[in-house]
C-alpha cells in the first residue's frame, strides 16, 4: 500500500493512500489544520470530496482511526475461552424466508448447529428467546456457534422465500 506524499504551496500538503481496490485516498492538510478527504479513480483524477472537517474533528478522527478508542483484532488470530465458538449479529432481512416463522418452525439449530443466545428487537434484547418467539424483519440475531455454522446460518437467513 502506497503513501504518495505532495507539497501543495499556499495550502498545505496532500496525502494520497492507494486503496485495495485500487483507488485512492486523498488527504489535504491545510496550514490551519482543517482537512478535506476526497476518493479519487487515480491520482491524477479529480475526486469526490467525502469530508471537510476541522483542525480538531481531523484529530478527533485521526484518533479514533489510529486505535485510540477502539484497538480491533484480526479475527482469525482471536482466542476466546469459548473454544472454536464465536458469537455474531445477523439482521434479518425483508425478503428472509424466516421472516413469520417461530424460532422452533425456522429448526436453526438443527440446521446449522448455531445457537440463538438473544435477539435484538430495535433497541429492546430478548435474552434467550422461546422456541415460540415469532421472527420478522430487522431482527438482529445473536447466535454462538463456529465459523463454518454462521456461514450457514447467514446463507440460510438471507436465502430468500
Amino acid at each position: 500500500m502506497a503513501v504518495y506524499e505532495t507539497d501543495l504551496p499556499s495550502v498545505g500538503r496532500k496525502f494520497d493512500l492507494e486503496l485495495s481496490d485500487g483507488t485512492f485516498a486523498s488527504v489535504v492538510i491545510h496550514h490551519d489544520g482543517r482537512c478535506e478527504v476526497y476518493r479519487r479513480q487515480n491520482r491524477e483524477a479529480s475526486g469526490e470530496k467525502l469530508l471537510d472537517l476541522t483542525g480538531t474533528e481531523a484529530n478527533k478522527l485521526g484518533s479514533i482511526l489510529e486505535g485510540a478508542y477502539f484497538e480491533s483484532v484480526t479475527v482469525e488470530e482471536l482466542t476466546v475461552p469459548l473454544g472454536d465458538a464465536i458469537i455474531e449479529w445477523i439482521e434479518i432481512p425483508e425478503r428472509s424466508r424466516f421472516v413469520g416463522n417461530t424460532l422452533r418452525e425456522s429448526e436453526l439449530k438443527s440446521r446449522t448447529g448455531t445457537t440463538i443466545i438473544a435477539i435484538q428487537r430495535g433497541s429492546e434484547t430478548i435474552a434467550n428467546p422461546a422456541a415460540d418467539f415469532e421472527l420478522a424483519a430487522g431482527h438482529v440475531l445473536v447466535a454462538i456457534g463456529t465459523r463454518e455454522e454462521h456461514a450457514e446460518l447467514t446463507r440460510l437467513v438471507y436465502e430468500e422465500s
